[in-house]
């Protein structure tokens, strides 16, 4: 049996995995702050291993996949859960009596829709969620990078007279193109992601205008990760695909304008490469998380997907 944690900006995800299938899972609400992100996980898995009545000695490994910068166990940066720096692995074996693998969270997402995918030599899988981050596969093997930052596309700027992130930096892609940047521009106490985009529905002129930041955040993001690493596959995940399709063609119609005015990019085919995660509802960084300990790409699979 193995174990898997996806925590994530406001939830946290825990599957367990036989035989590469998902025969458990269980959400519940993420903590901020270093000390309440330790206890949450801790009281994520437990509940879990009790409604699934799983027992530690049944329990092959446990990978974590977290926001942040991730080198050997210990958590930087991790803005989105109010973390400067944790020892997470640490702090969790010190309870469970193992340790587990620790790797940034869009790392252990890109891992799970690759099993999903099945095929090809590079994929990069970009996570619109509370942030904007992408995990990458080239030749077979996730990518790090030389400090563990391998990814990290949302820090870099797409205009610098744009809204300013909450990394202090303007017109960075994930104010664009996350959950947190939208609710950022919008400005309103208490809102959420999903209200900006009602009020775009509903032709509120200032959301409609944050909406189109959006499908050109999407967009940059795309030209970025192909233009850099010339993956074959962009696998677009996160609470921001609730828009669906709509996201997509949002993102298209921005790219089929710089197609018309650079035949170099439209060689490109950027349009061709970016796909949405093909069942939402695959808790896909969990499922990759669950194959951390064991170099990932071993063909983990979903009872919900595959039956």
């Amino acid at each position: 049996m193995r174990l898997g944690v996806d925590i994530g900006g406001t939830k946290t995800d825990v599957v367990a995995v036989q035989g590469g299938v998902i025969v458990a899972r269980h959400r519940a609400s993420s903590g901020q702050g270093a000390e309440a992100v330790v206890a949450s996980t801790l009281a994520a898995v437990g509940t879990l291993m009790a409604d699934a009545s799983i027992d530690w000695s049944d329990v092959e490994s446990v990978g974590v996949g977290v926001p942040g910068s991730v080198v050997d166990g210990v958590v930087s940066y991790a803005l989105n859960l109010g973390i400067d720096r944790v020892d997470l692995a640490g702090e969790l074996e010190r309870v469970w009596g193992m340790r587990p693998v620790v790797d940034n969270d869009v790392n252990a997402a890109a891992l799970g829709a690759w099993a999903l995918r099945k095929g090809g030599s590079s994929l990069a899988y970009l996570n619109l969620g509370t942030g904007l981050a992408s995990g990458i596969i080239l030749d077979g093997k996730l990518w790090r990078g030389a400090r563990g930052a391998a990814g990290e596309i949302g820090h870099i700027s797409i205009d610098p007279a744009g809204p300013v992130d909450a990394d202090g930096l303007p017109g960075a892609i994930e104010v664009y193109a996350s959950g947190g940047g939208l609710v950022r521009q919008w400005g309103v106490e208490g809102a959420a992601a999903r209200d900006v985009l009602d009020a775009a529905d509903a032709g509120d002129v200032r959301a409609m205008a944050i909406r189109a930041r959006l499908f050109y955040g999407l967009a940059s993001a795309v030209r970025v990760l192909v233009l850099t690493l010339d993956v074959e596959s962009i696998v677009v995940g996160g609470g921001l695909t609730g828009q669906g399709h709509r996201l997509v063609e949002g993102a298209t119609r921005v790219i089929d304008e710089w197609a018309a005015a650079s035949s170099f990019l439209a060689s490109l085919d950027l349009t061709g490469r970016m796909s949405l995660l093909d069942d939402p509802d695959i808790p896909v960084a969990a499922l990759g998380a669950a194959t951390l300990p064991h170099e990932g790409l071993d063909g983990a699979r979903s009872e919900e997907q595959h039956g």
